[in-house]
């Protein structure tokens, strides 16, 4: 069990996620990183589900961080974190999601605790995002 902050990659579409995923993996292998990408039907769109099931995953008591493409995956994300009533996830607003996903799982790897990957994406972060 890791000992590092999670992280959860939110897509419409299982294909960006498994990349963004897969371009971390090559550098990352320590962090808990999992996907909750399109629906339960294979199609495009983000599940609260599937959400929240990527979260208990990675959550190892060190603190979770949520990574978004679009507005509706940040929505569903904020009702995950609201059902799960976990104050220790946080989403990573207003960050692109390839960039801020790299830098989060960099700074995890390092033991960085969840405030200090937080403050280190505010750096990232892009107006009207």
């Amino acid at each position: 069990m890791s000992d590092k902050v999670g992280m959860v990659i939110i897509s419409h579409s299982v294909k960006i996620a498994n990349g963004v995923t897969d371009l971390i993996g090559q550098v990352i292998t320590d962090v808990p990183i999992e996907v909750a990408a399109g629906t339960d039907d294979e199609e495009i769109g983000t599940s609260v589900e599937k959400i929240m099931n990527a979260i208990k995953k990675v959550d190892h008591g060190n603190g979770v961080v949520l990574f978004y493409d679009l507005g509706s995956s940040k929505m569903n994300a904020e009702m995950a974190i609201e059902f799960l009533g976990k104050s220790d996830v946080k989403i990573a607003d207003h960050v692109p999601l390839v960039e801020g996903s790299y830098i989060a799982a960099v700074e995890a790897n390092m033991g960085k605790s969840l405030d200090e990957v937080i403050t280190a994406l505010e750096k990232l972060q892009l107006p009207g995002m």
